[in-house]
C-alpha cells in the first residue's frame, strides 16, 4: 500500500484528450464506491483499499485547483489520518483516545461525545473535544436517504488554548457508515467563517460523472473559506 502522500499524487486527474472529460485515477488495489458533488465547488470520491484494515474508508476532495484534501476513517469514523497538501500538513490519530468517536454509539443512542488527539510532524499535537447528535430528521438527497446531525467541536493546543471551534449540522449515511458535511460556522483567531458543504449529487459506478475531477456546484459563488481543519466525516468528512 502506498503512503498517503503518494496516494494524493495518484489521485490527480489525468487528461485523456482535449475534449475528453477528466477522471481521478486511484492507486492499484483501491476501489471507488461513490462520487459526491457538493454545494461548495468540491467533488469528493469515497473509496476503499485492499491493504487497509477492515472498516477503513478513504476520501479525496478536489476543487477547481485540484486535490485539496485526503483522509481515512475507520469503521467507527475515527479520523485515522488527514492530509492537507496545500498547507503541507498531515495529521494522524493519536494513541489511546480519552473518548473515542463512535458511529455505533451515535446510531444506537442518538448522541456521541469525543475527546481525542491527533499528531502532526508539522504542527504537533492537537486535541479535539466535541459531540455529534441525531436530530431525528431524515432527508433524501438525490435518492440517498440520510440522517441529519448536529455537532460541536473545539480544537485545543498542547498548552490548553482553544485554536478554533466549529458548530453546525451534518448528515450520516447509515449504510456506508460515513458522515457528510452540511452547513457550519468556524470561529478562530481571524474571526468567523461560514460554509455550505452539503451534498447535491450522489454518483455511483457506471453513472455519468463518476470519478469526475470537475466540481459542478457553487463554483461561481463568492464563498468565505474557513481555515483548513480536519474533515469531520467530512469536520468527520475528517474523512
Amino acid at each position: 500500500m502506498k503512503t498517503p502522500i503518494a496516494l494524493l499524487f495518484c489521485a490527480l486527474p489525468v487528461a485523456a484528450g482535449a475534449q475528453a472529460p477528466r477522471q481521478v485515477t486511484l492507486p492499484e488495489g483501491c476501489t471507488a464506491e461513490m462520487t459526491v458533488q457538493t454545494a461548495s465547488c468540491t467533488v469528493s470520491h469515497h473509496f476503499t483499499c485492499e491493504g487497509d484494515p477492515e472498516g477503513w474508508r478513504r476520501r479525496v476532495d478536489l476543487d477547481l485547483e485540484g486535490v485539496s484534501y485526503f483522509g481515512a476513517i475507520d469503521g467507527e469514523t475515527q479520523w485515522v489520518e488527514s492530509v492537507y497538501p496545500r498547507a503541507n500538513r498531515a495529521e494522524r490519530l493519536g494513541p489511546d483516545p480519552a473518548d473515542p468517536a463512535s458511529f455505533s454509539e451515535l446510531v444506537e443512542t442518538g448522541a456521541d461525545s469525543f475527546d481525542f488527539t491527533t499528531l502532526s510532524d508539522e504542527v504537533g499535537e492537537t486535541r479535539y473535544v466535541g459531540f455529534d447528535s441525531l436530530t431525528g430528521e431524515t432527508v433524501t438527497i438525490d435518492g440517498v436517504e440520510l440522517d441529519r446531525t448536529e455537532y460541536e467541536v473545539r480544537a485545543i493546543s498542547p498548552d490548553g488554548e482553544e485554536m478554533w471551534r466549529s458548530a453546525g449540522y451534518e448528515f450520516i449515511d447509515r449504510a456506508r457508515r460515513i458522515f457528510l458535511s452540511g452547513e457550519s460556522e468556524v470561529t478562530g483567531p481571524e474571526g468567523s467563517f461560514s460554509s455550505d458543504d452539503r451534498p447535491v449529487e450522489f454518483i455511483f459506478p457506471d453513472e455519468p460523472g463518476f470519478l469526475s475531477s470537475h466540481p459542478k456546484h457553487g463554483c461561481g459563488a463568492t464563498m468565505s473559506k474557513a481555515p483548513a481543519s480536519p474533515a469531520k466525516e467530512t469536520a468527520h468528512d475528517q474523512l
